[in-house]
């Protein structure tokens, strides 16, 4: 006979009912604790067996899409104080002598220098956090 997944031999069982009165399950549970096979760890184990098979049926599954995203504006801040520092480098590196001289989005000034390519890139620092 097999209980909770164990087998039992019917011999033991039909013993211990006779002797001590005790019913078939109560029998099969004291053979398999004097075995040493049956204890609370093994009704643990089935729930988790049962538990992981439910996780495993209900992963998500990633899949790319057939819809085409839809594209975000990004509204870009503009900071005046930087475009204004920047024109006035511009002009003193044009008084220099400087040739090809390109402003990218008042962040960078891109040049010429003496057949040399540079750039100079404006960097505002946050203020230390406290």
């Amino acid at each position: 006979m097999t209980y909770k997944g164990f087998a039992v031999d019917d011999n033991l069982i039909d013993e211990y009912v006779e002797k001590c009165g005790m019913s078939i399950a109560e029998a099969c549970e004291l053979i398999l604790e004097e075995k040493g096979q049956l204890d609370e760890s093994a009704e643990t184990k089935a729930e988790i067996k049962a538990l992981e098979s439910k996780a495993k049926d209900g992963k998500r599954h990633y899949e790319k899409s057939d819809k085409p995203r839809k594209a975000t504006e990004k509204v870009r801040k503009v900071d005046a104080t930087k475009g204004l520092l920047l024109n006035e480098v511009k002009a003193l590196i044009e008084k220099m002598g400087a040739k090809n001289l390109v402003i990218e989005t008042e962040t960078e000034l891109h040049f010429t220098f003496e057949n040399a390519n540079y750039t100079f890139k404006l960097t505002k620092h946050r203020p230390p956090k406290k």
